[in-house]
């Protein structure tokens, strides 16, 4: 299976993210967090669906604390899909893939 999860660090956010012209979903992520291991398969999976028409990546909020604060990221794992640089939805917490499905149909 190919690894189609991208990883986005606070240098490179604008371009890959703001910049982008395709739905962008940022799972913002850490080590130590029960729930972002949890929701990672889905995230994995979503990103092979998803592949080649929505760009589907991870940050790390203890590695890239800048863009997590810019966010006003206080919970994680935090979802946020990007449409044309702006946040169109904010997911906290685990969820069912089908709910995120949903999300980003309405959103492609």
């Amino acid at each position: 299976m190919a690894d189609n999860v991208l990883h986005f660090s606070d240098s490179d956010f604008d371009e890959k993210v703001v910049k982008s012209d395709k739905v962008t979903v940022v799972d913002f992520w850490a080590e130590w967090c029960a729930p972002c291991r949890m929701i990672a398969p889905t995230i994995q999976e979503l990103s092979d669906e998803y592949a080649g028409r929505v760009n589907i990546g991870k940050l790390n909020v203890d590695e890239n604390p800048k863009t997590a604060t810019k966010y006003g990221i206080r919970g994680i794992p935090t979802l946020l899909i990007f449409k044309n640089g702006t946040v169109l939805q904010q997911v906290v917490g685990v969820k069912p893939k089908s709910d995120i499905k949903k999300i980003l149909d309405s959103a492609i």
